[in-house]
Formats: C-alpha cells, structure tokens, sequence
C-alpha cells in the first residue's frame, strides 16, 4: 500500500509552485529550495566539516562587510518566479530588511556554495549557472580537499553571463569583490 503525500505537497498550479508559494509552506521541510516550480528537499544531515566552513566564512564575512545585514547563511534567493535556491551563504549590495525571508537576485553580490555529496551536481553544475544568468557578480565554490576548504572564486562575465574562474585558493583566500577580505582557510 501506498501512502498519499501530504496535501501541501501538491502544488496549486499545474505548472508548479512558485517562489512566493515557498513561504506558504509551513510545513515543508528546513532548507527547501525551488528548482523551477518543483519542491527539492535538503534533507540530508549536514556534515560537521559542512557547518565548520559555513561559519568561518561566515564570521569573516561578517567582520569584513560594512554592515552586517549585508551576510546571511542559508538564505534563499528568488532567481526568477519559479526558482528560489539556498545557498550556504549570501552577501547582498545592501542591508537586508529583518522581516525579509528571500532577496531578489539583483540585491545580490556574492552566492557562496559549500559542495555537499548530496547536493553536488546542483552546487557545480545548476547553481552556478542559474546564479550567473540572474546576473549575480561573484560566485564561490568549496570543496573539501584532504579535510581543508578549497575556494574557487568566479567572477560574472555580463557579456556571455557565465562565470569566469579568478583563482583557486588553498591555504589564503585573498578577493576585492564583493569587498576586500583576506581569510585564512585552514
């Protein structure tokens, strides 16, 4: 016997949900996301080395940045009307309103993604590309390599709106954009 999915499952068009709906669903679970009108669930255990470089990027972000409304992780993005990811940390042009629960992407300056293995494809291949044809100047990616945080840092080319690698770093990351910062990654 197969059990029904809850009704708020169900999207209320035919075509999907849409990134206003997310917020009408109390009971979905932490860290969905929208993926062009279909739900996708985070729900795998994160990982404690996942949690570790979220927060030291996140600290360093915050130190660096003139106003710290400016850094959130785990907060989503509205791409478009029926796509709205989240990733690990975001830093927008400006001061995020405290009742706020998305930004548009055009408030945003940097999306960083910390490549998880059940995420990974979404974090290297779909995010990176979404996030470069809405416009988003600065992407980061992270990867584990022998236990230690590895940046690639992309930089938008508004021409082809793709990324464009600016540097691989290892044991320092050292960028201007979205504002100087220098962070020591071990």
């Amino acid at each position: 016997m197969t059990a029904s999915p809850p009704d708020w499952v169900v999207p209320p068009e035919p075509e999907g949900w849409s990134a206003d709906d997310l917020d009408r669903l109390p009971d979905a679970p932490r860290h969905t996301e929208l993926w062009d009108g279909a739900l996708v669930f985070n729900t795998a255990p994160q990982r404690a080395w996942h949690h570790r470089v979220i927060r030291t990027l996140e600290f360093a972000l915050l130190k660096l940045a003139e106003d710290p409304g400016r850094v959130m992780a785990e907060f989503s993005i509205k791409l478009d009307d029926r796509t709205r990811p989240e990733p690990d940390l975001v830093v927008t042009a400006n001061p995020v309103d405290d009742d706020r629960t998305f930004v548009n992407a055009a408030e945003v300056a940097l999306a960083v993604e910390i490549v998880s293995p059940e995420s990974a494809q979404r974090d290297r291949l779909a995010k990176p590309t979404r996030y470069a044809q809405a416009g988003i100047s600065s992407f980061w990616l992270v990867e584990e390599e022998r236990g230690h945080a590895v940046v690639y840092v992309y930089e938008l080319d508004p021409v082809t709106r793709s990324y464009l690698p600016t540097g691989i770093h290892r044991d320092t990351l050292r960028v201007t954009k979205p504002f100087p910062l220098e962070i020591d990654l071990p």
